[in-house]
């Protein structure tokens, strides 16, 4: 999302990091994805680094704004989305209904499923309190976080685990991001096995 909103052409490749790749390895010790290789053959792990990296050399349009208290605030929802909502949610559903299963690795665990499903309305009411006060979850304009927490939110809103009825505010918002053009090709993936909910792409729910 974040290469097609600044305009960036990229060949997107699927690593299966569980098969630990000496190649790929190589690239990334941590055995981690998302990994950018650069034209000239650098490489750059990591989400966030590879924001910033690419704020750096394509500060136009900007997702991360001009002023530095808008850039702090963008920085802190997006680390909200990536670690605490990633440890509360999204970490939990995908674990226990796609990786496990990918894996062969034992039956969900019903807990940790009823536990995510609990600490969901949390995060769904805060990101209703931020976009009842604000154009976007960090301010006026879009930015990265609001493209973080689309990305979580996708995942488990294919599986059919986003209570949205219960939180107008938040699917509004998640209505306007949905509809961006950059959110398009993930709203056309298919998980082999697993269809989506009728609304998963439907840009009017």
């Amino acid at each position: 999302m974040l290469l097609r909103e600044k305009g960036l052409e990229a060949e997107l490749r699927a690593e299966k990091i569980w098969e630990r790749r000496e190649d790929f390895l190589r690239l990334n010790p941590a055995g981690e994805v998302p990994v950018l290789l650069t034209p000239d053959g650098s490489v750059i792990p990591d989400a966030v680094v590879i924001a910033e990296y690419l704020e750096d050399v394509h500060p136009e349009p900007t997702l991360l704004g001009e002023d530095p208290l808008d850039r702090a605030e963008v920085r802190r929802l997006e680390q909200w989305f990536d670690r605490k909502f990633g440890q509360e949610v999204s970490g939990l559903l995908l674990e226990e209904k796609v990786i496990k299963r990918l894996l062969g690795s034992g039956n969900p665990n019903s807990s940790a499923i009823r536990a995510a499903n609990q600490n969901i309305h949390y995060h769904l009411d805060y990101i209703g309190w931020l976009t009842d006060r604000r154009n976007w979850l960090a301010g006026e304009n879009v930015s990265r976080a609001d493209l973080t927490a689309a990305a979580h939110l996708s995942c488990i809103d294919y599986l059919g685990d986003v209570p949205w009825d219960d939180h107008p505010s938040a699917r509004d918002w998640y209505a306007r991001i949905k509809s961006r053009p950059s959110m398009r090709p993930i709203l056309a993936d298919l998980l082999p096995g697993t269809p989506p909910p009728p609304h998963y792409a439907n840009l009017d729910f």
